[in-house]
């Protein structure tokens, strides 16, 4: 039984995601591989050899990988499927767009944002928004897993795998990049960030969602918003926190003017300690919060901020 993950990558250094992924990997039992699709990605291909509990690297170096299509990516994983029980890869944006593929030319049914594995062919997944996990059981010969990162500690490095070249397939030729357009920010990126300072539609304007910038910096916090906020078009997109949005865990999460509507909890209800600031004492974000703070946030953002020094 062997395991397979499909690395998440930028050709020089792998995502934190592949971390937390090979961490399910290894809890199915088994040797784990990564498979390293990309060009000129030797780098990445010897970070991932690092990784403690994974035996193999398979690098599969070509200029058709280099932007991560998915329809190539796939393309190269279905070449080697036939050899392991499990395909992973992180529910991120870049694993749920491969594996579906995987998936639909394997025939087999897709095990979406696992949170556990109970064993090798059982797993536990959320529903209902997070309100009920449902537990699922597969007897396909290859299972193939989105993980949702939240749910898994990331693998420890210190590893020594051997790092093996592969065939490329050729390209598709189905899709061609075209550009990328990549948000640039000097805090941390909110999937990856310790610590979260988040605004909901109680800021009320963009303009008001300044007032949290004092705070993010003395905690170097990462900045992330309900969707209430992001479509009222307060903040970016990528912003957004939440069941359509990105799914968080970091250490500390501060909600400020976030009422706590079941989409937006079902985002970072796993985060460790939970400090909301709303005005309604009825707020719904108060039943998940450790630390809660009833009043007006225009006064008691500052007032924090200057507590903090």
């Amino acid at each position: 039984m062997t395991a397979l993950v499909i690395a998440e990558h930028d050709n020089a250094s792998l995502k934190g995601s592949t971390l937390n992924t090979v961490t399910a990997a290894a809890q199915a039992g088994g040797d784990v591989h990564i498979l390293i699709a990309g060009h000129n990605a030797k780098a990445a291909a010897d970070a991932a050899a690092q990784i403690a509990g994974v035996s193999k690297v398979l690098l599969a170096d070509a200029p058709q990988f280099a932007d991560g299509l998915a329809e190539n990516v796939a393309e190269q994983a279905l070449a080697i499927a036939k050899d392991y029980s499990h395909i992973l890869a992180p529910a991120t944006a870049y694993g749920k767009n491969i594996l579906p593929r995987v998936a639909a030319k394997l025939d087999v049914a897709q095990i979406s944002e696992i949170t556990k594995v109970d064993s090798a062919d059982t797993f536990e997944r959320p529903i209902y928004a997070g309100n009920a996990i449902a537990t699922v059981q597969s007897s396909d010969s290859i299972k193939v897993i989105t993980v949702r990162t939240t749910g898994f500690d990331a693998a420890a490095t210190g590893g020594s795998a051997a790092v093996e070249s592969l065939t490329a397939v050729a390209d598709s030729g189905k899709s061609s990049f075209v550009s990328r357009e990549v948000a640039k920010s000097d805090r941390p990126e909110l999937t990856a960030a310790k610590i979260i300072v988040s605004g909901g539609r109680g800021m009320g304007s963009s303009e008001s969602f300044k007032i949290l910038e004092p705070l993010a910096d003395k905690l170097n916090a990462a900045m992330g918003a309900s969707r209430a906020a992001v479509d009222a078009g307060y903040v970016p997109n990528d912003w957004q926190v939440g069941q359509t949005g990105k799914i968080v865990a970091p250490q500390l999460y501060i909600a400020v003017g976030i009422s706590g509507a079941i989409q937006h909890l079902a985002g970072m209800k796993d985060s460790k300690v939970i400090v909301a600031i709303n005005k309604d004492e009825e707020a719904p974000i108060f039943s998940v919060a450790d630390y809660g703070i009833v009043g007006d946030l225009f006064e008691v953002v500052p007032e924090l901020v200057k507590q903090l020094g």
